[in-house]
């Protein structure tokens, strides 16, 4: 029983470092830390997307907080060390947190959920999926999905691959979840290889990245890429890019465009 109970008051203990950390460094993306004893005594590694802000000029930030260590959790002699995350867009913790202060400070919840999807598939994750819940317009709550890739949601390579993180903004209807999953490669242990000839047979699918291809490119190669793929296409998806062309560039020759595609597939 002495031993249970020491594993709990180790487990409170580094959830009261992580709290620490992240109110006194709110702005720095601290994504985590690594407590490890050594001869010397406590070695802390912590881990942030901007460790400048952790470090301060001339280091005076590091013998601060080493001193509220000492005081508050009863370290000896912590030695302190800052390590940048070389891929915050693959980090679900700084990416829930980007998306719960962009919409506390007021942006449009679809608008910052699509960029922050986009970011992260262009920095080369293999899936990501978003969840934003509560009352995002309107009096009802509701929970809006934003997904492209491939995900795995349970066995051994969900837990290995997928980066989980959950957020919570504050705001005057209410407050509102960030969920934010992020697989970062695909496992290749047990996936079989595609015939040829599979991607011809395969059905089309509008994702986010087909929508993204087409959104980022100049007008006239984003309409002749809509010409190439328009026989697949159906009404929704034509809306769907129409909506998404609105939310991120909003040209008027492409909205006029798209409008004009709707129009002719009215009785879809």
């Amino acid at each position: 029983m002495a031993l249970e109970k020491k594993f709990i008051e180790k487990g409170i203990k580094k959830n009261k470092i992580e709290d620490f950390f992240e109110g006194e460094y709110p702005r720095a993306g601290y994504t985590g830390c690594d407590i490890r004893r050594t001869p010397m005594g406590v070695k802390i590694t912590i881990y942030a997307d901007k460790p400048g802000l952790i470090i301060g000029r001339g280091g005076g930030r590091i013998n601060e907080i080493t001193e509220k260590l000492e005081g508050e959790f009863g370290f000896e002699n912590p030695q302190i060390d800052v390590q940048e995350v070389e891929k915050p867009e693959l980090n679900a913790r700084i990416m829930a947190k980007e998306i719960k202060n962009a919409i506390e400070n007021g942006a449009n919840y679809r608008r910052v959920g699509r960029g922050v999807l986009r970011s992260i598939m262009r920095r080369g994750a293999a899936g990501v999926e978003i969840e934003i819940s509560g009352k995002l317009s309107g009096a009802r709550g509701r929970t809006e999905r934003f997904q492209d890739g491939y995900m795995k949601s349970c066995g051994e390579p969900a837990k290995r691959l997928v980066d989980r993180w959950v957020e919570h903004a504050k705001t005057r209807p209410g407050t509102i979840g960030v969920k934010v999953k992020i697989m970062k490669e695909r496992p290749t242990e047990g996936m079989e290889e595609p015939e040829e000839g599979d991607e011809e047979t395969k059905a089309f699918e509008m994702t986010q990245e087909r929508i993204n291809n087409i959104i980022d490119s100049p007008i006239k190669e984003a309409k002749e890429k809509l010409k190439d793929v328009e026989d697949h296409l159906e009404r929704k998806d034509i809306e769907e890019i129409l909506e998404y062309e609105m939310d991120v560039k909003n040209r008027k020759g492409m909205v006029n465009f798209l409008e004009k595609m709707v129009e002719e597939r009215e009785d879809e």
